[in-house]
């Protein structure tokens, strides 16, 4: 294992090398949470790739493979479906908001107050993605190295941490650009076409698998429809994936770099579940379905290799770590601790603004590990933040873009209602239960619509404010929104 240790500890070394180069480019607010709103199209497309390809959609992705056959890519298959929606439909108006988080956006369109409680469920869904993520660390280094489960988390989520730390979106942006080279290599042209002949080809699965294995519904409808809800929504609005959004350079890169990125996503979904149906041909009665992966990585690449899909793995959740972490930082401090602190930035503060950002990104990554030491279950864990963030937040926001006459208060009616309806159906049905996202969900729009035809239509001066910004006719804000007017 020498040689694969070798690629990991260099693999490794090179993130940390992008963290402190990308410190040198951290020169503003602007440059450390969205890196300058500068990227062209090939470094946002796979910054985007990067990010919503984590663990769960690699080894994940593989699990569900071998578990359910090819229906097994529905999962990472509706993530990219997401992506699509996004860059088509959304994301120019996103871009052109120049905004930091989605809960600013809440409040430009509806014209304040509701920065704080948005903020507080964006927050809890960006941290627990930051957990799940980090939490995988410990499947892959106990692979590599046989390590402790503690010990390995600390090592993965401490290099996670230092690189963001150091230089923010730039540190995030050029480790995600190798992360995605890596994962492309190692996974895709490596993994995928071995697993294949190791397996003895399609005609060989074919003959050893039951006929549920190519079934393109295998994985059953209701569970289709489930993904579609969650992750499909889930990239609309989560601030993980809009923080992306804010980096692109123009309209144009916003919503082609993300096509591109999307596509990409529904190849790599499809290899997964191709992998994990090898992998059930190669060994049939593995202990669970998250082994798949790295039983056929450790069992049937040769060394060199090896290491490198082992790396393309690691990549896979470091990305999607540091991006959750970026995000979940960005919202506590501007979103919720400057807000209930009161403070109004101006322009001469913009530099300063930098140190503060990094400190809660180091505070909110040892949160983090913390929270990843004390939990077991990544799926309990993710489905948690999921169904918080699309039961709470999916009405609101895509009420604000898409229909005027919602409200202020229509719009905090659904994230509350919606939030702990959502919580409260957990507690009764079960944490992986379909029903507290769908019941949710109803309620929160419900709520919306109710509330908002209830109340007084948002202010015209904000509507017009708020669709001089959708056009792109004005500049980004020096301060947080001004409120309507009472």
């Amino acid at each position: 294992m020498a040689v694969d240790y070798t690629v990991i500890v260099l693999y490794l070394a090179g993130m940390l090398a992008m963290g402190w180069w990308g410190m040198r480019r951290a020169k503003s607010k602007s440059d450390f949470l969205v890196a300058g709103r500068r990227l062209g199209p090939a470094m946002y497309s796979g910054t985007m790739a990067a990010i919503v390809l984590g663990g769960a959609s690699t080894i994940g992705g593989v699990g569900l493979g071998y578990q359910y056959g090819l229906s097994g890519a529905w999962m990472v298959f509706t993530i990219g479906l997401g992506l699509l929606a996004l860059s088509v439909f959304f994301s120019a108006r996103i871009a052109r908001l120049k905004v930091y988080t989605v809960s600013e956006m809440l409040d430009l369109r509806y014209g304040g107050r509701a920065g704080v409680i948005s903020g507080v469920v964006m927050w809890a869904y960006t941290l627990m993605l930051a957990v799940t993520s980090t939490i995988a660390y410990a499947t892959i280094f106990d692979v590599l190295f046989d390590m402790n489960r503690t010990v390995a988390i600390i090592l993965g989520g401490a290099i996670v941490v230092a690189y963001s730390t150091l230089g923010g979106m730039w540190s995030i942006t050029l480790t995600d650009m190798v992360q995605f080279v890596v994962k492309t290599i190692g996974v895709l042209l490596l993994l995928l076409p071995i697993a294949v002949v190791k397996a003895g080809g399609f005609s060989e699965m074919k003959a050893k698998l039951p006929t549920s294995y190519f079934d393109p519904l295998g994985i059953g409808g209701e569970t289709i429809f489930t993904y579609v809800l969650i992750y499909t929504f889930g990239m609309l609005i989560g601030q993980d994936i809009w923080q992306r959004v804010f980096t692109a350079r123009s309209d144009r890169t916003a919503r082609y770099g993300g096509t591109v990125a999307g596509t990409y996503c529904l190849v790599y979904a499809l290899a997964g579940a191709v992998i994990g149906t090898a992998a059930k041909v190669l060994y049939p009665k593995l202990g669970s379905p998250d082994d798949a992966f790295a039983t056929i990585v450790k069992d049937e690449l040769p060394i060199g290799v090896r290491g490198l899909v082992l790396a393309a793995a690691l990549a896979a959740v470091m990305s999607t770590s540091s991006g959750a972490l970026i995000a979940c930082a960005t919202v506590a401090n501007n979103d919720i601790w400057s807000r209930l602190r009161g403070m109004v930035k101006n322009s001469g503060e913009e530099h300063d603004e930098v140190k503060g950002n990094r400190a809660f990104i180091l505070i909110m990554g040892i949160a983090v590990i913390c929270t990843a030491i004390a939990l077991n279950n990544v799926v309990e864990a993710l489905t948690v933040a999921y169904n918080l963030l699309v039961g709470g937040l999916l009405v609101p926001i895509l009420g604000g873009l898409l229909w005027k006459r919602g409200t202020v208060q229509g719009a905090l009616a659904a994230v509350i209602v919606g939030g702990l309806a959502v919580i409260g159906l957990m507690a009764g049905y079960g944490i992986l239960a379909n029903e507290p996202v769908y019941y949710g969900l109803l309620a929160s729009l419900a709520s919306y619509v109710v509330v908002s035809l209830a109340t007084k239509p948002t202010d015209a001066a904000v509507l017009t404010a708020w669709r001089e910004r959708l056009a792109g006719r004005t500049a980004e804000p020096l301060s947080e929104p001004v409120p309507a007017p009472q």
